[in-house]
């Protein structure tokens, strides 16, 4: 997979079209990523069973899983939603390289 955790991407389809985020989980053995502020669902958390707390129900919202597919990576370096190319390195590691302006990411 392409896209780590921790890099910039931006939605380029679905409902959450245009959003920018951080990726704060990948899933690769689905071909899933989590944005943060993107594919947001509310979940209903129940109040405590023991009312001691004197809690209440709410929803919350939370970022669901988004397919790998409907991202794309933002280069640091050019500020472009980008693909992502790999090369060797000086010190014989793969790399990630943008294939706009041809930085390493």
């Amino acid at each position: 997979m392409r896209i780590k955790k921790g890099d910039k991407v931006l939605v380029v389809s679905g409902k959450d079209r245009g959003i920018q985020g951080e990726v704060l989980q990948v899933a690769p053995g689905k071909g899933k990523v989590l944005v943060e502020g993107a594919n947001l669902v509310k979940k209903h958390v129940p109040a405590e069973k023991t009312k001691k707390g004197g809690k209440i129900g709410q929803r919350i919202e939370l970022p669901a899983f988004i397919d790998v597919s409907n991202v794309k990576l933002l280069c640091p370096e050019c500020r472009k939603a980008v693909r992502v190319g790999y090369s060797i390195g000086e010190k014989g590691e793969k790399e990630r390289i943008c294939k706009k302006c041809g930085k390493v990411i």
